[in-house]
Parts: C-alpha cells; structure tokens; sequence
C-alpha cells in the first residue's frame, strides 16, 4: 500500500512500496551508506587490539583489507534481507554485538599473546599450548580464522530457528523489557576501546564528541536552503544537513583540525616537538598512518576464505552464539521500530522468521568472508528513517549496491584507517552512548511505574555488569575437569548482554504482570491496519504461493499460520495475571 491509500496517518514521503526516481534513490541510499559509514569503519579499527594489529603500516593495510570486506558482506547481506527477508527498510551492517564476545574468546589462554623483539614476529602459543615463535601473518590470521568459524557455526543456529520457526516460539518469551537491557549493555561494555582512543589525546577527542553533540542535538533542528531544478526552473528547498549527518560532520571538522595542526608542525619550526612520536600531539597527527594509503590497491576483489580455512571450537561457538543471541533481540526490536517509523504494521510472525532466518545466512556470508564480524540491524539507519520520513525499500537497495561496489576499492577503505585515534575515540563516546540510549528507549513500551519492571530491568542491567567483572578477576575459577567446557563457561559468564538478557527473560516471564505492563500490546498492536496492509511484507513474484495448501505449515511463508502454542504459556503462565479479570476491572470501573 502506497502513502497515499493510508489516508491521514500516513506521515513517511515513502512507503516500503513506493519507488523514488531514480536521482532520489541514489541521493538516500548515499545518505544510508554516510550513516552506516561511522559504525562500519569503526568495528575492524576496534578489533583490531584483539587480532594483535597495531598502528604500523603492516597492521593498518590489514585493518583496511578487513574494512573492505565488511563493506562488500553489508551490502550483500543487506539486498538479501530488503529483497527475499523481511522486507522492510533496514540496513545490515556489522554488529556491535559480536564484539563482546570476541573479546572474551580473544582474551582465553590460547589466544594470550606477547609481541618479540622483531617487528613481524610474535611470541605465541600453539594449538597444544607450547611456546612458539610465528609470523605476523600467522598471528592475525589464526584469530581470525577462530572468530570466523565461530561465527559461521552460531550463525547456523539462527538460520535454524528463524527456517524451523522457533523464533516464533522464543518471541513468546520476549518482551521490550527482556531487550531493553541486551542492547544498553552492548553499548555500556564497549567503554574501554571508547578510552583507550581517546587518551592518548584527551582535549582531541573531547572536541570530536564535542563537535558530533553540537551538530545532532543543538542545531539538528536547523535546516539549510539547498537548490534543485522543478519543471526546469530552480527551486530551494530545506533540509535538516545537521541532523541528518552529525557524526559525518564532526568526523570532517575534527579531522580537519588535525589535518590544521598536521600542516603547522610540518611547515613551522618552532612546532617540530609534534615530530616526536612520545609527544602528547603527535597522536593527534595525520600523516601517521598515510602510507597505508599508497600501499593499498586500487581494486581489491573480496572472496570468500581469503584468509585461508576457518577453524572451530566449542568455546568459540558458545561464545559467538551469546552475541547471535543479543543480535537477535537486537534485530528484532529494530524490526518493530522501522515498521512504526515507516506506519506500516508490525511484522508478522512469517517475516520475523524470515528475516531472522536471512540475518542467519547474513552472518554466515560474512564469517566466510572474514570480516571478523556479523550483520545485524543498524539502529542508526533506523533512526534516519524517522529523521528523513523516507522508508522506501528501493532505497535501501541503492544503498546496499554502494556498499558493495565500494567495498573492492581499495584506497577508499584504506583512507579510513588514517583516522587519528583520539577522534576515533572521541566517535566512539557518541555511538556507543547513542547504543545505550537505543536500548534504554525499548523501555517507552512498558509500564515504567510498575516496580516489577524497575526491578527486573535494574537487576538484569546489574547482574550483567557485576558477572562478567567478578569472572575477569578469578579467571581460574571455573574448574570442570574440562578446559574446553570452563571455556564456554567463562566465555559466557564475561559476556555482559548474555548474562543480562538471561536474567531478563526468566525474571520477566516469572515474575507476575500484564501483557500491557510488559509493553507486549502496544509493542505488537494491529488493530489499526487491514488485513491487505500486512502484503508489504509478502514477496510479489511468489504471492502464487499464499494459494497453495500446505504452504500454511511453512514458517517463512507468507501462508504460514502457527498453530497456537500452549506450552509456552504454560511454562510461563506464572508471568501472566488474568487478563480477563483485569478487564473486567477496568470495564467495571468505566461504568
């Protein structure tokens, strides 16, 4: 249904449906991709102290290689997902919420690393646990060749409940309130690269973030005239430039300062201290990382398994499936925001399914490309969605194509990793406070004036916090007779959003209350859509397959109708006070 058959409550320029021309499309899908861009770039350059790269020029064009690919695996995950998964207008790029995880699994005995006297060689350990002496190449390589088999094995557990409908189930047990604390936790616990950027130049990174503030809360509001040509005549129209691009913008200025300080101790005598890399400015420098630039090519082809064979462990795969887990939710809950931003209904149980199901797939492309990395959705996008009332699924499309096609140039990810660190870090300040504040925002669902709900979000945020801390400090603690299991155990116990979203789901579905204090109804009210509303989420060239009979027991079609479940609600009947009671209450109070 286009915008204009929604009648009043229509507010979006584009539906799902609608096709801007072709100029538009390309126009919005850039603004997607300029969005995505801080988020994306910022994942390998975080990763990178887990994978033992450094800031040499060897480190650097590695960290370029890494961002090529999660350029190339975004913009494929993301056509999969726009065009044969949920269908809505989401971005798929790298995930925040694997990198937890892949710190604690970095962090395990085997992986425990300390660099040689010699630039390209590393003191390690073998597979077996002996000391040996391994190439640079070695080093980075066998992590990345862990993270990917974990990855890749997670990611089919995903792909399994979203092909089987499972998720359909799990949804059952999951509430804004469960989600609320998995997602403000993957923002929370990134603090520490967040300060690590940040200072080794504090008055740097204090004015990137600055910078970023300014721009999306103080003048997001203001809009700028910008000509375009009508029936061929010029025209101005306005647009919010601040708000729609902050973290681009502060990324530039801050930059650009450096470039300025860069230049004046280049060309002024007197500021050649900046020249001597223990300098408290020679961080802030832009000239540092340049010749990775030179050494990067200009076409780089991205393929699957380019670093060599993946390797697989139990304490790899239960680690990464904490952070498919948290993904998940996390997807989910942006499912819900972009069709309420875009006013279409919420997504019905065959989309969910789907989509979870292609997000599977998603990361499972990208484990085998070897970004170091998965997909899920960017709450950044969705936000631009709201910012710019543009839902249109061509759009994302366009933007999944730049993404692709960007991602084997080379030079052009090569430039990002010059970025000065303590500019990284003051970005990181932003987005990982603006993660928090996504997860914190699932809360407007339910009844905040509930102590139920105070509660069970307070000790879930607490307990994730707490665990993990108590875990790092007593590592030898845990003492099966097993080292594989005390690491899946460990790995588990130092991820902050598994333990929290645990706590969250069996405390929310124990502890009595309402759907509506829960936030379940208003979460996945439908009843101001018609039935032809919910065809935005069927895919045109197969709705011959809504007529076929036992396509109703396929989970991911459209056809699908899930028989009602009563386990579940049997499991978790402790949660649910009687409704009917409750109305009754309410109706008798009316009268």
């Amino acid at each position: 249904m286009t915008a204009e058959k929604r009648g009043k409550r229509e507010q979006v320029l584009y539906s799902p449906e609608d096709v801007p021309p072709w100029y538009m499309c390309i126009l919005l899908g850039m603004q997607h991709f300029l969005t995505c861009l801080g988020g994306t770039v910022s994942i390998p350059l975080i990763l990178a102290p887990a994978f033992c790269l450094g800031n040499d020029n060897e480190s650097n064009l590695v960290k370029a290689n890494l961002m090529s690919t999660l350029f190339v695996g975004s913009g494929i995950c993301t056509m999969i997902q726009a065009t044969f998964g949920n269908r809505l207008p989401i971005l798929q790029g790298g995930t925040f919420s694997f990198l937890t995880p892949t710190f604690v699994l970095m962090g395990t005995a085997l992986f425990n690393v300390n660099k040689g006297s010699a630039m390209k060689y590393f003191r390690d350990v073998d597979n077996d646990g002996n000391p040996t002496i391994i190439s640079f190449e070695r080093v980075w390589q066998r992590r990345v060749h862990e993270v990917q088999g974990a990855i890749i094995t997670a990611s089919l557990v995903e792909l399994f409940l979203g092909l089987t409908g499972l998720i359909g189930v799990v949804l059952t047990f999951i509430s804004p309130l469960a989600i609320a604390p998995v997602i403000t936790l993957v923002g929370l616990t990134l603090y520490v690269p967040a300060i690590e950027h940040a200072e080794v130049n504090w008055p740097i990174a204090i004015l990137s973030f600055i910078f970023v503030t300014l721009f999306s809360q103080y003048l997001g509001k203001v809009q700028w005239s910008i000509p375009y040509i009508k029936n061929r005549k010029l025209a101005w129209t306005k647009f919010p430039v601040f708000e729609v691009f902050p973290v681009l913008l502060g990324l530039i200025l801050a930059w650009g300062l450096c470039g300025i300080l860069t230049a004046a101790a280049n060309n002024n005598p007197s500021m050649t201290k900046l020249n001597d890399p223990n300098h408290f400015w020679y961080q802030a420098r832009t000239d540092i990382k340049a010749q990775v630039i030179s050494d990067a090519p200009w076409f780089r082809f991205v393929y699957p398994f380019q670093w060599g064979a993946p390797t697989f462990s139990a304490a790899g795969t239960v680690g990464l499936l904490s952070g498919v887990f948290a993904g998940m939710l996390e997807s989910i809950g942006d499912y819900y925001a972009a069709a309420d931003i875009a006013n279409i209904p919420p997504p019905p149980v065959h989309a969910i399914n789907r989509g979870i199901m292609i997000e599977g797939i998603a990361c499972v492309i990208a484990g085998a490309l070897g970004s170091g990395n998965g997909t899920t959705t960017y709450s950044e996008n969705i936000a631009t969605l709201r910012i710019t009332k543009c839902a249109s699924r061509r759009m994302i499309q366009t933007a999944a194509l730049i993404l692709f096609i960007l991602g084997f140039f080379g030079k052009f990810t090569a430039f990002f990793t010059t970025l000065p660190e303590p500019v990284i870090g003051g970005l990181y300040f932003v987005m990982f406070g603006l993660i928090t504040g996504v997860g914190i925002s699932n809360l407007k669902y339910c009844d905040l004036g509930s102590s139920r709900n105070v509660f069970v979000f307070g000790f879930s945020i607490f307990l994730g916090l707490a665990l993990p801390f108590w875990s790092e400090r007593h590592p030898n603690s845990i003492n099966t007779g097993s080292t594989g299991l005390d690491q899946v155990i460990v790995v588990l116990m130092s991820t902050a959003p598994f333990v929290a979203g645990v706590a969250a789901i069996l405390l929310d579905n124990t502890i009595p209350g309402t759907r509506q204090e829960r936030g379940l109804t208003s979460w996945s009210s439908t009843t101001e859509f018609k039935d032809e509303d919910f065809q935005v989420y069927d895919i045109p060239w197969l709705r011959f397959i809504t007529n076929i009979s036992w396509m109703r027991y396929v989970p991911i079609s459209p056809a699908y109708q899930p028989s009602p479940a009563t386990w579940p609600r049997k499991i978790c009947a402790c949660s649910q006070k009687d409704e009917d009671e409750e109305e009754n209450k309410a109706n008798n109070t009316s009268l």
